[in-house]
């Protein structure tokens, strides 16, 4: 009767087992093994797009001074940012655009710019080929001010002509209240916001021990004078707010709160361009 009873225990250890397999490996089927583009095969690709999968984010920056945090903040914030927020929109994350237009920060060590006649038509190709590939939706992270413009320009033309779908993301602006709500003042390029984000992202690269208050300048998006070189690396958008905080707390809650705001509008983007059946 005891062998009976271990040899039953043993079979029902087995069919658990079994079936436990079998629904981890039909989980792992509904999800991608990767969501970045530049990992994934192609055969894995064709299984999920545009099947599954009709999003894709395309981070895009540029290479530039940015205070004491890395030269590529740019490209890391909305790069990081994608990352994070993939699996909630079941999205894949093209690979990052690092170059972009900084002809105003091209004097200092370590920056590259790009001309607007070379990033017009290499971001609209960019463009074209995520349409190419079906992607429904492609929503662009843009963490460089510089580029808006020639967004503005390639992505309608792009929108129209491939009949997809594409959101431009400036998180840095989406998310101006956020950043009065965790610092209590406003920000800044290299500012509050960006360090904290930074920071929270690759804070081994953050070097607050080489920061002076010199390196900020007051009411850099102001109108009423204009320098080239920008004759800071940290621009303030109000006088006397502004500076880097290099808090651990606020930078967790600012990434957060950030990535949260993010997703939650690309949600809704996407929602309304759905509910109004445009280029499905």
């Amino acid at each position: 009767m005891q062998v009976q009873m271990k040899n039953i225990w043993i079979l029902g250890i087995g069919i658990f087992v079994l079936f436990s397999s079998a629904f981890l490996f039909a989980q792992e089927k509904n999800e991608p093994s990767t969501r970045e583009m530049s990992y994934i095969t192609w055969q894995e690709f064709q299984e999920f797009v545009p099947g599954r999968i009709e999003t894709v984010l395309l981070p895009v920056g540029s290479i530039e001074p940015h205070g004491v945090i890395p030269n590529g903040t740019d490209n890391l914030a909305p790069e990081a940012m994608a990352q994070a927020i993939a699996p909630r929109l079941q999205a894949l994350v093209a690979p990052t655009l690092n170059y972009g237009v900084t002809p105003s920060m091209a004097a200092f060590p370590g920056a590259v710019t790009i001309s607007a006649d070379a990033y017009l038509p290499f971001i609209k190709d960019v463009l074209r080929g995520l349409a190419a590939n079906q992607f429904k939706n492609i929503i662009v992270l843009n963490g460089h001010g510089g580029n808006t413009t020639l967004l503005q320009k390639a992505v309608p033309a792009v929108s129209l002509e491939c009949r997809v779908r594409i959101l431009v993301v400036n998180w840095w602006d989406l998310t101006l209240d956020i950043t009065k709500e965790v610092f209590g003042e406003n920000g800044g390029h290299a500012g509050n916001n960006e360090t904290a984000y930074m920071q929270a992202v690759v804070p081994q690269h953050i070097h607050p021990e080489r920061f002076e208050k010199d390196m900020a300048l007051p009411n850099a998006t102001g109108t009423s004078w204009f320098a080239t070189p920008v004759p800071a690396s940290i621009g303030l958008y109000a006088k006397g707010e502004g500076y880097p905080t290099f808090d651990k707390k606020q930078a967790d809650e600012y990434f957060r709160k950030v990535n949260d705001r993010v997703a939650e509008l690309i949600k809704d983007i996407i929602r309304r361009w759905d509910k109004a059946k445009l280029y499905r």
